[in-house]
């Protein structure tokens, strides 16, 4: 068996760690790291993961869709791929890149199933489709042909201007499309995002209606501009471990501390041709069709939990999941809590009638929350 142990965080989505993980720029104002990514997170060890997805077969490829904008897309066939995953706990503010187990016994030849249905996987900002390996391999392990995408302005994808969502799933859209004519996608569709790619993949169930079977969105926002507003504030409030993360951090506060955050999302707004304060993923799960199995960690302090139950109440289409002692770093690297959990709910098939499946709860969850969210659920009007 052969042993690979990646240095990555799975789609973890520290979309504004440019307060804990810059490197100098020309730019002092905020509103840039708004419009566009500045980098790749710190958190992310792109030569270790790149290394272990060479050794598991897959195809890839580029889709150029409507916007013009080239996106890099992955697929990774049913089959048995010997996984075995050891979540490690660790501290996540130390500037260092995050350790997740991850064990494969690939055969030679790999002997590919078929699937049960296509599961497409969004990652975060700052990450790329191929931090989301874990979770690729355990769903391909489970049946189903696994297609990553590299979000605009991230990994192998080309430029383009932030959607926060909106303009992204525009992509995701046409990649699909593309893709379904090619016969890369097969049976149910299903769509997994986390954070920032799980904004993405509730607007895109909206935008592809009844195409989508089913959406699991792992820390999500709610809305761009509450997020954008809570997020800051914590992000310079950090106070890391390592020296050289502390050094970033100050010099983070001293280049970004003074900025008004209601001008910066103004000022980054007008640049998008995106009101930022009007990017309402609430607004796209009330009206998708698909199920939506929606996932937030309680001690989340960059997408604060708040969010989550709000998403969570907009839709009786949602069955929610709130982990106790649970974050935005280490929620989507709990494969070992949530693998199970996701594999049993894509696999029930009671969606006929407009039944949505209940997930299997982990231990962990804090039902009293999520029972107090469930009775707040209200259906905003149409229209």
């Amino acid at each position: 068996m052969k042993r690979l142990l990646l240095l990555l965080l799975a789609g973890a989505g520290l979309w504004l760690a440019a307060c804990s993980s810059l490197t100098p720029s020309a730019s002092t104002s905020l509103s840039d790291r708004l419009v566009a990514p500045g980098g790749v997170s710190t958190l992310l060890d792109t030569a270790r993961i790149a290394e272990a997805v060479d050794t598991v077969p897959n195809r890839h490829g580029f889709v150029t869709g409507r916007a013009g904008v080239p996106i890099f897309w992955r697929a990774f066939d049913p089959g048995q791929y010997g996984v075995r995953y050891h979540y490690l706990a660790q501290q996540h503010d130390n500037g260092l890149p995050l350790q997740t187990g991850l064990q494969l016994a690939v055969p030679h030849p790999f002997r590919p199933q078929a699937p049960r249905g296509t599961v497409v996987l969004l990652h975060g900002w700052m990450m790329n489709g191929d931090a989301m390996l874990p979770w690729s391999m355990q769903l391909a392990q489970a049946g189903y042909r696994v297609v990553t995408i590299d979000l605009r302005n991230h990994g192998h994808s080309g430029a383009g201007p932030a959607g926060y969502g909106t303009f992204e799933s525009d992509d995701v859209v046409d990649v699909i499309g593309a893709l379904r004519q090619r016969g890369e996608v097969s049976g149910p569709l299903y769509l997994f995002g986390v954070s920032y790619g799980a904004a993405t993949a509730l607007f895109t169930a909206d935008k592809l209606g009844d195409q989508v079977a089913g959406v699991v969105a792992m820390e999500s926002f709610a809305n761009a501009g509450d997020a954008i507003r809570s997020m800051i504030p914590h992000l310079m409030s950090l106070q890391p471990t390592g020296w050289k993360a502390q050094a970033l951090a100050a010099y983070g506060r001293w280049r970004y501390g003074g900025q008004d955050i209601d001008q910066v999302i103004a000022a980054a707004s007008q640049r998008l041709d995106l009101d930022l304060d009007r990017v309402d993923v609430a607004r796209a799960l009330a009206d998708t069709q698909a199920c939506v199995l929606l996932l937030h960690g309680q001690d989340d302090q960059h997408v604060r939990v708040e969010q989550g139950r709000r998403l969570a109440s907009s839709s009786p289409r949602v069955h929610y999941i709130e982990m106790r002692g649970e974050d935005h770093i280490t929620l989507p690297l709990r494969v070992d809590l949530l693998g199970g959990v996701v594999d049993d709910w894509l696999a029930r098939d009671d969606r006929a009638g407009g039944a949505c499946p209940a997930p299997e709860v982990p231990g962990q969850a804090d039902r009293m929350a999520m029972q107090a969210v469930q009775v707040q659920v209200q259906v905003p009007p149409r229209g």
